[in-house]
């Protein structure tokens, strides 16, 4: 393969300084563990899973209120069991903190919305909305166990209220409120919520959004008629007065068995009921401290943002850096109104130390001419991370070129499966252009062939051969298990199979090319969609682009490519000749389109995943409404293009 550019290498201050060295020290003088190199401690830590994990919780002070019998009751996948017998609290240790309590005055969260301007809760208001929302949800009735569903935005509130679920036990799922009804309808009812929390309405892009109606829609919907506590969030009520009153003295927490449910997340569900994903709340605990501290290098006084929404796991992701002394910054709008410029204001403003986003996020801002530096005081921002898609070459070149040498960028991979990133930044390794960072600790990440075999420097499916703590526990409903199994199992047996192409070069970093099931295969000539799109994108006149392989029989099938311009450019014969010329050279002959079309915008799911598999089973003449969920989607709109498409035979 190509090597690629080094573009940033860690300073001898930064290498030392790191939580990860101080780990690796640890682990020589505390439990003989010698390794030269990240590298070294990566093989150790999975292949001693037992020696790996029982080292988070003894480097990182966790504490069980009962000790579990050995780490790793059973190691097959499905199946595996951690810490046995032990019970442990997730909200107990985000308020106890590194060094056994939080200094109640220091700085918990910044916020800013559309909505509300740009203020700060500490750790005791961060404490004592917690005590008074979980006392509410005590008085109706909430137990350990009990769902609560959270129709919210990305606010503090909606912070307190997870943390309140957590600190008693009861499990906790959320759904963004620009989700529409059907989508959000489809989700909790799986799970059968005690208790619906939902806001009034939101603002974004400066339009306020009136959810009341749907709020109830929902409501009706859901079995067992749950207890709706309306959050006041348009009209700058907040929560009624009997619910969220005068807090208790003490927050107290529960203990709780290591495999409790903690959250469901879910599935995207652009096809059939979203699957709902149970997470442990030790496994998450543990997972989150090896992330926020090895992993992001998360320390006192730094200041972390990354653009989410309640209903993305990258918000979950995100809570997880307050279990340690830094704090978190949490926005709520359109990150592009009034323009691409808002979250680098809102960088200034917050002396924020990481800028967490995600690859499209950074591709708009390179078409767009923004410019992060200009006017601005940037000195804290330290890092870069980049999410949800694969970050081009074009896109690590631009973060350099804007933010400086000495930023470290981090392109990371995972999924709401595991809640985590198994692929991606490491403090004291090189940046190499286009490649996520290394492996994660204690994440078996390989690429194997269709035989099954390990392939380095090559393309490959991304699996995973030993069990992490934050696999799901299992999925909401699915009591035989058998869903889960196929999900993730049915093709290699015994091994998590995750769905990506990946290549683990020979210096132990990857590079993810998209999804193995969008893979374009044209004469035998495999391409991820990544690749196509990072050739297109290159061109100035494009701004976004689909790309779909619809199979015809006796042919290597038909080579659609949909483009969104610029404003001002025309998708004439000229354009057409250079995207095919781009495509020629940067991917392949065979990998040139059939076809160049025009549209508006590309379908996206709320999370601003790239709907290619849906849209190519509607162009195959599947029913839109078995195809794709409408309500899952950020512009369902965009969907009629290709609706109209199969209609017409094209």
């Amino acid at each position: 393969m190509t090597a690629h550019e080094l573009l940033w290498t860690p300073s001898p201050e930064r290498v030392a300084g790191a939580c990860v060295t101080r780990y690796r020290q640890w682990l020589s003088g505390s439990r003989g563990v010698q390794t030269e190199d990240y590298e070294a401690l990566w093989r150790w830590s999975v292949a001693d899973l037992e020696g790996f994990w029982s080292s988070i919780v003894e480097f990182f002070d966790l504490r069980f209120s009962r000790q579990p019998e050995r780490v790793l009751g059973r190691r097959q996948m499905p199946g595996a069991e951690w810490f046995p017998g032990g019970e442990i609290s997730y909200a107990e240790h985000i308020f106890r903190g590194n060094g056994g309590g939080r200094d109640p005055n220091s700085l918990a969260i910044q916020h800013a919305s559309e909505l509300r301007g740009l203020d700060t809760w500490t750790w005791r208001k961060l404490r004592d909305e917690t005590a008074a929302i979980a006392a509410g949800l005590q008085q109706r009735g909430v137990v350990p166990g009990d769902r609560v569903a959270a129709y919210m935005p990305n606010i503090p509130e909606t912070v307190a209220a997870f943390l309140a679920c957590a600190s008693i036990g009861a499990v906790w799922s959320s759904a963004a409120p620009e989700f529409g009804a059907r989508s959000v309808i489809d989700r909790f009812s799986q799970i059968e919520p005690k208790v619906l929390l939902a806001v009034d309405g939101y603002r974004y892009g400066g339009r306020d959004f009136d959810r009341r109606q749907i709020v109830d829609e929902i409501a009706a919907a859901l079995p067992n008629d749950p207890h709706l506590v309306r959050f006041g969030y348009l009209d700058g009520t907040r929560w009624p007065a009997d619910f969220a009153g005068k807090p208790p003295d003490e927050l107290e927490f529960t203990p709780l068995a290591f495999d409790h449910p903690l959250w469901v997340l879910y599935s995207s569900g652009t096809t059939g009921l979203p699957k709902p994903i149970v997470h442990g709340q030790g496994g998450i605990l543990v997972e989150h401290v090896k992330q926020a501290r090895l992993h992001l290098d998360a320390k006192p006084g730094q200041r972390y943002f990354w653009f989410s929404t309640t209903g993305w796991m990258m918000w979950n992701l995100l809570l997880g850096v307050l279990l340690t002394d830094a704090s978190i910054i949490l926005f709520d709008g359109n990150p592009g109104h009034p323009s691409l410029d808002t979250l680098w204001d809102l960088a200034e403003q917050t002396g924020m130390t990481c800028f967490g986003t995600s690859a499209a996020y950074i591709g708009a801002c390179m078409k767009a001419g923004v410019r992060p530096r200009a006017g601005r005081a940037l000195e804290d921002l330290q890092s870069v991370g980049s999410t949800g898609s694969p970050l081009s070459p074009e896109g690590f070149r631009w973060i350099y070129d804007q933010l400086g040498s000495e930023t470290w960028l981090f392109s990371t991979s995972g999924g709401t499966d595991m809640c985590t990133a198994f692929v991606g930044g490491v403090p004291t390794r090189p940046v190499l252009e286009g490649e996520l960072q290394a492996r994660a600790l204690g994440a078996a990440v390989e690429a194997w062939d269709d035989s099954g075999h390990t392939v380095i420097g090559q393309v490959g499916e991304l699996v995973i051969t030993e069990p992490m703590p934050s696999m799901p526990v299992y999925f909401w409903g699915d009591e035989s298990g058998e869903r889960y199994r196929d999900t993730y199992f049915s093709m290699f047996p015994g091994v998590w199979r995750h769905g990506d192409w990946i290549e683990i070069t020979a210096q132990g970093g990857a590079i993810i090319y998209g999804r193995s099931d969008s893979t374009i295969n044209r004469g035998g000539v495999r391409m991820g969609t990544s690749e196509i799109y990072r050739a297109v994108l290159a061109i100035d006149d494009i701004v976004d682009a689909l790309v779909v392989d619809v199979p015809r029989q006796g042919t290597d099938g038909w080579l659609s490519l949909f483009v969104v311009l610029r404003e001002g450019s025309e998708l004439d014969d000229a354009l057409r000749d250079r995207l095919r010329r781009r495509l020629r050279s940067d991917c392949s002959p065979r990998h040139v389109p059939d076809e160049i079309i025009q549209i508006a915008e590309v379908p996206r799911t709320l999370s601003g995943k790239v709907l290619e598999v849906p849209v190519k089973r509607i162009l195959m003449g599947t029913p839109p409404e078995q195809a794709a969920s409408r309500e899952s989607l950020a512009n369902p709109a965009a969907l009629d293009v290709f609706v109209k498409m199969s209609a017409d035979g094209a």
